[in-house]
């Protein structure tokens, strides 16, 4: 991944999920952040691949967005009104500048493997890149040279940033690819061109809104033009002078059908009429796949078919006029059935100027109409309804008229009749009501998904919704995700083609892959169905909720449940009994499962009663909807135990189907003893209510579970239980006797039975009648104010149970003691108690029993008032009045209050008795003061000390009276008595209330809250007393909402660590800001000064770490949303985060750093001088202002003077007095302190001391420093003449080195040509060998790879090769497969071959074809060459015709591109042409040296050392191969034998550094140099010994036990790490071919073996310098002289190769050259062709690059050899210069040329001149007769009579002619003379003999 998307992708933000109904069902899967913004992407439905393009980048990235590739494409040098600088002849005279290239379209070929990349640099340039690789271009466009291009063909897109663009790319029937263009009109007198420009700097007014262009990248010519076809029409262009009236907006361009689609809006519109629609869809018909009729025009043209309607959502007068994005989907809308009756819908976001948008959907069947109806109006009945649209140059002259008795065909109510060529333009709109309605939408894309309709909606705020709609389109369900930093979402958005559940968006910087649903928040089926996520349902057999895609079982049936089977599909289990009793004896509970659950048949099922608990289920019912199945209980021990205090246990119980839990549930285990025992007063009637059957033993007071014959007496009916009726008893004083009387049922008179109150005193119940108890003498006391008992009846009966045993008492019974002298501190309280019931009275200044007091007096004293509050209050009273004080009142009904006169209405919920009341003051009638009364009833009258007020408040005056509509403004109120009353409010426009944060009489500050209503302007602000309405005038004011103040950038974005930078904040509207916060996310806030209306000033919070965060405002303590409307409601509920333009980055780095000049912490001052101080500042991204800093020098301030941006002077003028001693020199930037130096003050005396000692000190230095000198100077000098001394000796080394070198290949050259004389010569192949190598190069080196390699076969004469075979050198044999009259059809076909018309047609009609490829042809080629080989002069007459077809066709554009690659059928056929006719010159004048040079380069090669394992060797000609490092090798020589091979031993010569591989390669040449390559054996196959001395042998290998480890890597033995001397005596012989070998060394893994060096030894070159200190150290490249001294010892071979090539020998003419070149010289004087250099190019493609390139790069098609990788290598730095020796243009060469070029520079321009004059001696031969032609052409047919299989190239042929068949047929009978001949039939002949269709054949007979 590149630096800069790592980097973005770790300032990525925090993600966080949001929902508005549950917990989220979107999910982020990936996200990559683009450092640039983003413009467009298309994801690729093949591969799955993302292409996303950014400003100046585009990204290749896989499925989850990880990077493959990324190709930087701008900024550019351009200028908008500059041509672009692809157009040849285009000077600009404007300056141009570095700018941004916006992407503006992107779009994806398959079917040509480009991705189209169009961007607003170079006026809408673009570029076609490579499908699997955007960094390459697929095609050049313009071509290189190309002379004849147009600005049409390069200004494609729209070329500004903001203006838009759309495309599509389609077939057509007829043509290629093409690409529909719909671009925004950027011209002179738009918004986007460069003002005060004349008209004379227009842009380009040709270029239309909208066309049609070709997109064929085979034909150049017309790549990217609108001219595809002469008859069509295929531009869309706005009249220059309406164009201001048609401001084109394009949205997004589709296909549907066979139609395209083109969605926009008229800008021109906006603003002038709100309520009209400005989105237009416009139609046009494409000529797709599907071809016209016969009769009708070739191809349909634009303008016929153009067709436009208005788009209108909503209506009456709330129309959303801006399409901003569209979607089309198939989906179910009321009406259909089932998914068979779903329909394309069209859907489209919609906005208003006011933010608002919305969502419609349009029919498709409705828009098809629509167009039909348009144009049958305008062809039979014209109305105002549709419109010839004028606006357009083709329009022009032309309106709807009546034609009478015309009837439209439905092809011409679709797309255009021929009457009426121009577009059309429909007035009345396509209605459609929103179907749901947001704030800030942005995009759409809609799925159908289990038969419900889910829309995507992405939102301006970074938000996506997912909706559910119903049948009817209403909203059902809503979910949103917060993407990442609030970024506005794209309004393209795609599903992933391989898996419609993720969803592609993309935001300004990020691209997105979302997950449609989080189905793991249910976890359970009945929250998954009925979460409403219509992609979500419940997995059965694993239990849990997931996508169906991701439910392994999800094709079993019924395995997985969706949201349309409903929640009641869910499993679930019903469990028979539901209740087992603990003493029951059940082994099995039956278990039937219902809902949704495929069959459990065959399944293993278990009931799990915990975890790993589990037994064996028993399935016996298994068919529709419910399944019936038993589980053996476990043992009642196996069971967790009843819990005390409880009279049950629940058992869960879970099905289990093969290990996974399916469906759960539980019975119950009760214990009815327990529930008898955990109910003791009411033990009988709770054992027989329980759910579960009890039964009552009264006898045994028990609880039992099953009824015997042993208890014939058990209760079963609640009713039938002994209890105690419940009765009131009324209060009784503490400590007094008392007696009860209690009312019994259902029980036996004369039990024994105690009184139980709780306490451990028990009273005896006597026995009155048969159902009344009395308790007697009961004495109950308290010490509180009140004390409830509860009394029971105990059973003495069961007294020795050891537990209390009770009659049951379903009501307790409530006994209350009170006692009066708590609680009560005066009179009124103790009198008050009566109302409870509590008969106490007041006596003795204190409260008893009544009982007590005697005499009882009820009357109490008079009521006090202690204090009274509030003290003032409104004449229109309302106040809550509240008096405290003593004895006033026992109860509400008895008191009155009144101020003065006034009555104050008391509030007896608030009432305390005696000592605090509350009332209400009622209303006065002027301002009045006066004191309060309280009249108490039988107590007399209170009146309070202090007095209440009446009085008038007032409102004089309130500041500030404008505020920011956000609200958070603080106003304060002045006026008089705002203070008094109990409540208080300032109410704004009636409805909000401003927040009151302080109050005195007469001010009052408050904070106002937001604009009630978005248009609000003028409020009025009112103060409120008593909560009574606002009437009086004099408390109100207005107030005026103003604009939000906006915040547009912060300057500077970066602070150190320490805090305190000060951050300019820019905006508008500052002047309403009272208070400013600036938050730091993560860090803290701070608090900022507002300095004007339009600039905050904010200290930055320090910071413990370097980071990058962002900062939010708090305006007024308001959080700063941005520039935009405040949100909605609805968006408020989800929108925590903020927008997109209310976050604001900054950085925080390190500190900056400072120091003197010389780093010195102490300076040495003399008091009274000036003191100048030169501090450096340290390198810093901080970008700080002079005004930031400050330096002091202890407390004296310095002035500070910049020099640059690094270093300024800090200057004090004769401040400082001796007195200071030291002071700190601090530099303060911000809160950041830093001392940097102390200065030292000192005096005169002591200065001129230290000036003597400095003095002396600075002498004795200069006479140091002066020997110093001397000594390095001498020592430098010498190491001077060292240096020379080793140069010189380097130097000498190269020279020695070339000059031995040259000498050794000389005499190893002798010897190689003395050894050729008495060998059996060069081992060329046979011709047909030559010829199927050369024809078939991709086939013969497969059949190199199976069939070449030779299968040895061991007999005492050596090694035997199996022969090579080909297919095509085989005898042709009918097998038994082969069809009856196969042999006659390929006769007869051969026969139509012959025939000139048929195989000219026949060649025409396949290369029309699209998919026969580049290899087709050329295989073609080759077989009708092989076919033809017997009449050579036959198929040089069909080659020279075909080739004037070639020429034509390049004559007319560019003709020197003719020849030049081989992508034609003739141009393969020329290739063989040459191949056949130069073969006998080739082997008998050119072979010999082309030989020896061969020869020559393995020679030198192998003189040196050579890397086994990379190939690298000290000699070579191509520096990549070269071995740059000096490894010594020392040559010796051994005596080897051949086992098996009845030849004596030989010497052989190696090298001490080869590895045995390579010794037995110089082996095995040594033993076969004389036989053909294909003949030897392979080192592989052969074993190697040595005998030493003692006679001992030993198997010599490349790894073997012995084998050393360099630097962590096994290295190979070489002879060498054998120590094998020099005679030594080694065997070879064949090894059996069962065992296993090494295999070849140079497929060995680098990272693992080493042999002379490490891999990519230029990197390692430092370290080998150490580690090997023996080897000389010199730099790599000065071994790049081994290439020339290489080039030296071969340079006279290369030479006699070249002049072999290039020369006319007389015994043996070229005649085949001369006769070719004739042609193209005659060719060009037809055609008036005089340029040379055409001439020259023509020869040149023809004859050296096509024939002689290919010879020297293959050697292995002319001889038996083997060509080595490095000397392929080698061969192709010959073939290059031969290559540049041919070409007309000079070669450009510098000093950063490659090697491989710069080896022949200096010989190119010879071997030119020998080119040249090689042409010209052609030129001067002698003409050749077409009769002296065709006899050497027949008399080389006749020499290779019967070599090939010619019927198997016919059969080759005729697969093709079987393949095409109707093709060929159609372009036989499209030619009259092949028409004339039948030829077209007797190819149907051919086919139905061959195909053993005799019926056919004879029919065509």
């Amino acid at each position: 991944m590149p630096p800069s998307v790592e980097i973005a992708v770790l300032l990525l933000g925090v993600l966080a999920l949001e929902t508005r109904r549950s917990a989220g069902a979107l999910l982020l899967q990936e996200t990559f952040a683009s450092p640039n913004q983003t413009n467009n992407f298309v994801v690729d439905p093949v591969s799955g691949r993302i292409y996303l393009a950014s400003v100046n980048t585009v990204y290749q990235l896989n499925r989850t967005l990880g990077v493959e590739v990324e190709k930087r494409t701008g900024p550019v040098e351009d200028n908008l009104l500059c041509h672009a600088p692809q157009l040849p002849q285009a000077p600009c005279e404007h300056p141009k500048s570095l700018t941004d290239n916006y992407n503006k379209l992107l779009k994806l070929d398959r079917d040509q493997g480009v991705l189209v990349v169009c961007g607003s640099v170079y006026q809408g340039f673009c570029e076609l890149r490579k499908m699997e690789n955007i960094s390459e271009i697929a095609v050049e466009f313009p071509p290189q040279g190309e002379k004849t291009v147009f600005p049409s063909m390069l200004n494609i897109a729209a070329n500004h940033p903001n203006a838009s663009t759309v495309g599509l790319i389609f077939r057509s029937h007829g043509g290629g690819t093409r690409l529909l263009v719909g671009a925004t009109y950027t011209g002179a007198g738009t918004q986007f061109f460069p003002k005060n420009h004349s008209k004379e700097d227009l842009r380009f007014e040709n270029t239309p809104e909208i066309a049609i262009r070709s997109l064929n990248i085979k034909d150049l010519s017309r790549l990217f033009t609108y001219d595809i076809n002469p008859s069509e029409d295929n531009v869309f262009k706005i009249k220059q002078e309406v164009k201001n009236k048609n401001k084109l907006s394009f949205i997004r361009a589709f296909t549907q059908k066979s139609f395209s689609y083109i969605a926009f809006n008229n800008d021109a519109k906006m603003g002038h009429k709100e309520s009209q629609p400005n989105s237009l869809l416009a139609r046009i018909c494409l000529d797709t796949d599907t071809p016209r009729k016969p009769s009708g025009p070739e191809s349909r043209k634009l303008t016929e078919s153009y067709i436009q309607m208005p788009l209108q959502c909503g209506s009456n007068g709330n129309i959303y006029n801006r399409l901003l994005s569209v979607y089309w989907a198939d989906v179910q809308a009321d009406g259909g059935g089932g998914v068979s009756g779903s329909e394309p819908y069209l859907f489209g976001v919609f906005s208003k100027g006011d933010r608002r948008s919305a969502l419609c959907a349009f029919r498709f069947a409705d828009i098809e109409e629509e167009i039909r109806r348009g144009r049958r109006s305008c062809s039979n009945a014209p109305s105002g309804d549709v419109q010839v649209l004028d606006s357009v140059i083709q329009g022009s002259g032309a309106a709807c008229i009546q034609k009478e008795n015309l009837v439209l065909q439905p092809d011409q109510l679709d797309c255009g009749a021929a009457h009426l060529q121009h577009p059309l333009a429909l007035r009345r709109p396509l209605r459609a009501v929103p179907l749901v309605e947001y704030p800030g939408l942005t995009s759409v894309s809609v799925d159908f998904v289990q038969n419900h309709t889910v829309v995507f909606l992405g939102s301006s705020n970074g938000r996506l919704r997912k909706l559910t709609l119903l049948p009817n389109m209403t909203s059902a369900n809503q979910w949103t995700l917060k993407l990442p930093t609030n970024e506005a979402v794209h309004h393209i958005m795609t599903f992933d083609p391989k898996d419609r559940n993720y969803l592609y968006l993309m935001t300004s910087h990020h691209m997105l892959r979302v997950k449609v649903a989080d189905c793991d928040q249910w976890r359970s089926c009945g929250a998954c169905l009925g979460g409403g996520d219509a992609h979500c349902g419940w997995c059965t057999l694993e239990n849990r909720c997931t996508i169906q895609k991701e439910c392994g079982q999800a094709l079993l049936p019924r395995s997985w449940i969706g949201i349309s089977d409903g929640p009641q599909q869910c499993p679930s289990m019903t469990l028979t009994p539901p209740e087992i009793s603990i003493s029951a004896d059940i082994k099995d509970v039956g278990i039937l499962i219902n809902g949704t659950v495929p069959d459990l048949i065959g399944s293993r099922v278990e009931c799990e009663y915990g975890p790993g608990v589990s037994t064996a289920a028993t399935v016996h019912l298994d068919y529709g909807p419910a399944q019936i199945q038993t589980c053996p209980l476990l043992p009642k021990e196996n069971y967790h135990p009843i819990l005390p205090g409880t009279d049950h246990r629940t058992v869960s119980v879970a099905i289990k189907v093969n290990g996974t839990s399916v469906v759960s549930g539980s019975f119950i285990i009760y214990d009815c003893e327990r529930t008898g025992a955990i109910h003791p007063k009411t033990s009988c009637s709770s054992c027989l209510s329980t759910r579960w059957k009890c039964y009552w033993d009264q006898q045994n007071h028990l609880c039992v579970s099953t009824k015997d014959e042993s208890r014939p007496h058990l209760m079963e009916n609640p009713a039938s239980c002994p209890g105690l009726v419940a009765s009131e008893v009324p209060p009784s004083p503490s400590g007094a006797a008392q007696d009860f009387t209690l009312s019994l049922i259902n029980i036996q008179e004369g039990e024994e039975l105690e009184c139980d109150f709780g306490t451990e005193q028990r009273y005896e119940a006597s026995w009155v009648n048969s159902s009344i108890v009395k308790c007697s003498g009961v004495t109950l006391s308290t010490n509180q104010r009140s004390q409830i008992y509860h009394l029971n009846l105990r059973r003495r009966f069961f007294s020795g149970r050891g537990e209390d045993v009770f009659v049951d008492a379903p009501q307790p019974m409530r006994v209350e003691v009170y006692n009066c002298r708590v609680g009560s501190g005066d009179c009124s309280q103790c009198w008050g108690r009566e109302d409870r019931g509590h008969l106490c009275g007041w006596c003795d200044n204190s409260c008893r029993p009544r009982d007590d007091c005697r005499p009882l007096a009820s009357r109490c004293p008079a009521p006090e008032i202690h204090q009274v509050s509030p003290l003032r209050g409104p004449v229109e009273g309302g106040t809550l009045l509240t008096v405290r004080g003593r004895n006033l009142g026992r109860r509400a009904a008895g008191v009155t209050v009144a101020i003065g006169d006034v009555s104050c209405v008391l509030l007896p919920e608030l009432y305390t008795v005696s000592v605090e009341l509350v009332c209400v003051t009622g209303r006065a009638a002027h301002d009045r003061t006066d004191i309060v009364h309280v009249d108490v009833d039988q107590s007399g009258t209170g009146a309070s000390k202090e007095t209440f007020s009446y009085l008038v408040p007032k409102l004089l005056s309130m500041e500030p009276r404008k505020g920011s509509r956000s609200g958070g403004t603080r106003v304060s109120l002045r006026g008089e008595h705002l203070d008094i009353g109990s409540q208080v409010r300032v109410v704004v426009n009636n409805t909000l209330e401003c927040i009151i944060t302080e109050k005195t009489e007469g001010t009052m500050e408050c904070t106002m809250p937001p604009a009630p209503e978005e248009h609000t302007d003028s409020v009025s602000v009112c103060v409120e007393f008593e909560n009574l309405p606002c009437q009086s005038a004099d408390l109100s004011a207005a107030y005026t909402y103003e604009k939000n103040p906006t915040i547009s950038s912060i300057r500077p974005t970066k602070s150190y660590l320490s805090g305190g930078r000060t951050i300019t904040v820019t905006g508008q509207g500052f002047d309403l800001v009272q208070s400013a916060t600036m938050q730091v996310q993560g860090i803290g806030k701070t608090r900022c000064t507002v300095v004007s209306a339009s600039i905050l000033t904010c200290p930055s919070h320090a910071s413990s770490q370097s980071q990058q965060t962002s900062v939010q405002f708090f305006l007024n303590e308001v959080l700063y949303r941005g520039d935009g409307p405040p949100p909605s409601d609805s968006e408020a509920e989800e929108d925590e985060g903020l927008p997109h333009n209310a976050h604001f980055p900054l950085e925080y780095v390190e500190d900056p750093q400072f120091f003197t000049a010389n780093k010195e912490k102490l300076i040495k001052h003399h008091p009274g001088e000036p003191l100048i101080l030169i501090i450096n500042k340290g390198p810093s991204e901080l970008e700080l202002l002079p005004e930031e800093y400050s330096v002091t020098i202890g407390s004296y301030p310095c002035n500070i003077s910049f020099h640059n941006d690094q270093l300024f002077h800090c200057t004090i003028s004769g401040l400082l007095g001796s007195s200071d001693g030291e002071l700190p020199v601090t530099v303060q930037v911000g809160n950041f302190h830093h001392t940097i130096a102390k200065v030292q003050l000192g005096g005169s005396e002591l200065a001129i001391v230290v000036s003597i000692v400095v003095c002396c000190v600075l002498l004795l230095l200069c006479t140091v420093a002066l020997v110093v000198y001397c000594t390095k100077s001498r020592r430098a000098e010498r190491y001077w003449q060292k240096t020379l001394l080793q140069m010189e000796e380097m130097e000498s080394q190269i020279r020695e080195e070339i000059r031995k070198g040259f000498a050794e290949l000389q005499t190893d050259m002798t010897d190689l040509t003395k050894e050729l004389n008495r060998s059996q010569g060069i081992p060329f192949l046979e011709y047909k060998q030559f010829v199927t190598r050369t024809f078939f190069p991709k086939m013969c080196s497969d059949y190199e790879k199976s069939l070449v390699q030779p299968a040895y076969e061991n007999d005492g004469l050596g090694p035997r090769a199996l022969p090579e075979t080909h297919p095509l050198l085989q005898d042709w044999q009918a097998t038994n497969s082969t069809k009856p009259n196969m042999e006659e059809g390929i006769t007869l076909f051969s026969t139509l071959l012959s025939n000139k018309h048929f195989l000219i047609t026949f060649v025409h009609a396949l290369e029309q074809q699209k998919d026969f490829a580049v290899r087709d042809r050329c295989s073609l080629a080759s077989l009708l060459t092989i076919a033809l080989h017997g009449k050579l002069e036959y198929y040089t007459s069909i080659m020279k015709d075909l080739l004037v077809d070639l020429i034509d066709a390049s004559a007319s554009k560019n003709p020197k591109l003719m020849l030049r690659r081989t992508e034609s059928v003739v141009e393969k056929m020329l290739t063989n042409w040459m191949s056949i006719c130069m073969y006998s010159y080739l082997k008998e004048t050119v072979g010999e040296p082309f030989f020896l040079l061969l020869c020559a380069i393995k020679q030198q090669i192998n003189k040196g050392s050579i890397d086994a394992i990379t190939g690298k060797a000290r000699y070579t000609l191509n520096e990549e191969w070269l071995l740059r490092e000096n490894v010594e090798a020392k040559p010796q020589n051994i005596n080897v034998s051949f086992q098996g091979c009845g030849m004596d031993s030989l010497s052989v010569r190696v090298m001490h550094t080869d590895t045995i591989c390579q010794v037995k390669e110089k082996i095995l040449e040594a033993f076969y140099k004389n036989l053909p390559f294909s003949q030897w054996p392979r080192a592989e196959d052969v074993d190697l010994e040595w005998f030493d001395s003692g006679s001992n042998s030993k198997l010599l290998q490349d790894l073997d036990n012995s084998s050393v480890m360099e630097d962590g890597r096994k290295k190979l033995n070489t002879v060498f790490h054998y120590q094998i001397p020099e005679g030594a005596s080694l065997a070879m012989s064949l090894k059996d071919k069962k065992e296993n070998t090494l295999g070849r060394v140079k497929d060995l893994d680098t990272e693992k073996y080493v042999h002379l060096v490490l891999p990519h030894d230029e990197l390692m070159e430092t370290k080998k310098s150490h580690r090997q200190s023996h080897r000389k150290k010199v730099l790599p490249e000065i071994y790049l002289t081994r290439l020339l001294s290489t080039k030296g010892t071969l340079q006279k071979f290369l030479d006699d190769l070249f002049q072999a090539i290039l020369s006319i020998p007389p015994d043996h003419p070229p005649l085949a050259v001369k006769y070719f070149f004739d042609f193209l010289e005659e060719q060009a004087d037809k055609r008036g062709i005089t340029d040379p250099d055409t001439l020259h190019i023509w020869k040149t493609n023809s004859l050296p690059l096509r024939f002689w390139v290919n010879i020297l790069k293959n050697p292995q098609f002319v001889f038996d050899i083997e060509k080595t990788d490095h000397m392929d290598a080698c061969l192709s730095v010959i073939a290059q210069a031969f290559i540049d020796a041919c070409s007309i243009s000079d070669l450009q060469l510098g000093k950063d040329s490659p090697t491989n070029k710069l080896l022949y520079a200096k010989e190119i321009p010879e071997y030119k001149k020998r080119v040249q004059c090689y042409y010209l001696q052609i030129q001067e031969m002698a003409p050749l007769s077409e009769q002296e032609m065709n006899a050497h052409l027949a008399e080389e047919s006749r020499k290779h009579r019967n070599e090939f299989n010619t019927n198997l190239a016919l059969t080759e042929i005729y697969k093709y002619a079987k393949r095409y068949r109707n093709q060929v047929v159609s372009a036989l009978e499209s030619n009259p003379t092949a028409r004339r001949t039948q030829l077209h039939h007797k190819l149907e002949q051919v086919i139905a003999l061959v195909e053993d269709n005799i019926y056919e054949c004879c029919s065509e007979a």
